[in-house]
């Protein structure tokens, strides 16, 4: 069983940020394009950014500008710095770790609360 492990979620209010990291298995992160999604309640989960393998990232819209995703290859970990952060940036965070054809893995999610 492969385990992706979040950190850094938390209560912040608006305009604030916060930095989230992922860990993965070094057998898995090598080979893995990373992402960050999230859900908000009553809301289908939503990719946020990407991350590939060679380290070109890609963002949704909506957090493009604040938002950056980066991996250290070194540490097998996956980072989300998020700044300016907006009440509507409220939800569960999950970081994914995905090869096309061969895995596709979760977190437990991390929660993010923006106040207003």
């Amino acid at each position: 069983q492969v385990q992706l492990v979040e950190s850094g979620g938390g209560l912040v209010e608006a305009g604030g940020s916060l930095r989230l990291s992922c860990a993965a298995p070094i057998r898995i992160f090598s080979i893995a394009g990373m992402g960050w999604y999230r859900q908000a309640p009553g809301k289908e989960r939503e990719l946020v950014a990407t991350i590939a393998v060679g380290g070109t990232p890609d963002y949704v819209d909506s957090v493009k500008g604040r938002f950056t995703i980066s991996r250290d290859n070194a540490k097998n970990m996956v980072y989300l710095q998020m700044n300016n952060l907006k009440p509507e940036d409220t939800a569960d965070y999950y970081c994914n770790a995905r090869r096309r054809g061969l895995f596709d893995y979760w977190g437990k999610g991390t929660p993010v609360t923006v106040s207003s």
